[in-house]
């Protein structure tokens, strides 16, 4: 990092199903608003504002900040599957680590509807078309199943053909989410649940059950980010900074790895964990709480070890002696994660800023993890693109 960025303010609304939420404009407008005013700062002072979401037409972001206010600053639009509220973190951050602005605005949304995830358009080549056509050298196509459990869910199978762990293993992640999101109010599913009925749902693509799948959600969340020197001028709250950040994109190893887990990104989240790592100074066993891409339960055991927080082979244990929850060595999702908290993809990854950031000051109630200092932030998009962010508590 070239200079100290601060987030300075962050904020969210509640996540709803497919159908409950305002319009995506007033969503968007209304969690920048958030954000803005945990700041302290008005609109007006904002250079640049980066705005993500997956589904919808182009200069959305326009039609959500005009809410703030009709300012004539540059708004960008950000489309980079699941991984998208987090790209426009990264756009961010460096904007005003580079010295083009001193405040920089990120902005997330997403305006879905029911069912499983699917393309916008069936008159071109999809931007998944290798990836499945890898998946389809490596397992078989189920008919009926959704493509994304298929391809994390097999991501799963190759896991447990490795390391021979129980199918119920993945299902625990499941009950941990919501154990966590019961304490959080922004959370779509807040309803715990036991093992039994987890492995009990209806199967979506084996080891998964659909208590096991991220639902799809509406939602927005947002981050102001400054320069140390703007937020000295102005007394903005110094406590939280991006100690370090990296973004990774795939490599040949993701096609031609010969292994499901490459095809869904763990070697990204290895390349850009280890970055962050080398770029912070620090090893993994410094974390203290984590917001990971858990759009799937096989997803959260692959990467506790893509991310190292875990030695390779050794997620079972990892979960089963309660590692990642509270007691345990680190706290994963505490917001209950995508699994409960809900994954509107556009907003996930600012949510997950925004859930890390409170953490960080000692303001996530119900959820805090006491004494947490660094904190790690995750989020992954096939396609493909994955961010990592390492947020450090300085005051």
């Amino acid at each position: 990092m070239k200079r100290n960025i601060h987030v300075v303010g962050v904020g969210m609304i509640p996540f709803t199903k497919p159908g409950a939420s305002d319009p995506y404009p007033v969503m968007g407008a209304r969690a920048a608003r958030a954000a803005l005013d945990d700041a302290g700062i008005d609109y007006a002072r904002v250079q640049q504002a980066y705005v993500g979401y997956v589904y919808g037409d182009s200069t959305a972001g326009q039609a959500a900040v005009y809410g703030l206010g009709l300012s004539g600053i540059p708004v960008f639009n950000i489309n980079n599957n699941c991984a998208t509220g987090s790209s426009a973190l990264f756009l961010a951050r460096q904007a005003v680590e580079s010295g083009a602005v001193e405040c920089a605005l990120a902005l997330g949304f997403e305006q879905m509807t029911p069912g499983a995830l699917k393309s916008a358009f069936d008159d071109r080549p999809s931007p998944l078309a290798r990836f499945a056509e890898t998946m389809g050298t490596l397992q078989d196509w189920q008919d009926g199943a959704p493509r994304a459990a298929q391809f994390f869910g097999g991501a799963g199978r190759a896991y447990m053909a490795e390391h021979g762990i129980r199918r119920d293993t993945f299902a625990r992640i499941s009950v941990k989410a919501r154990q966590h999101a019961a304490r959080n109010p922004f959370a779509v599913f807040r309803n715990t649940v036991t093992l039994d009925e987890v492995l009990a749902a209806p199967a979506v693509f084996d080891p998964l059950t659909r208590l096991q799948c991220c639902p799809p959600t509406c939602g927005a969340a947002a981050a102001v980010l400054c320069s140390e020197a703007f937020a000295k001028k102005h007394g903005l709250d110094l406590s939280v900074r991006i100690a370090a950040q990296a973004m990774t994109t795939d490599t040949a190893s993701t096609f031609d790895g010969g292994d499901m887990r490459r095809v869904v990104g763990y070697d990204m989240a290895r390349a850009a964990a280890d970055a962050i790592y080398e770029a912070a100074g620090i090893g993994p066993e410094s974390i203290d709480v984590v917001e990971l891409h858990d759009c799937f339960t096989a997803n959260e055991l692959i990467s506790y070890e893509a991310l190292r927080l875990t030695p390779e082979g050794t997620a079972e244990k990892f979960i089963v002696d309660g590692d990642n929850t509270y007691g345990g060595r680190v706290v994963t999702n505490p917001s209950g994660g995508l699994l409960s908290k809900g994954h509107p993809l556009g907003a996930t990854g600012l949510a997950q800023c925004t859930e890390l950031v409170w953490q960080l000051r000692g303001q996530a109630e119900q959820r805090q993890v006491e004494g947490a200092r660094l904190a790690l932030q995750h989020n992954l998009g096939l396609g493909g693109a994955c961010v990592v962010t390492l947020y450090e508590r300085v005051q």
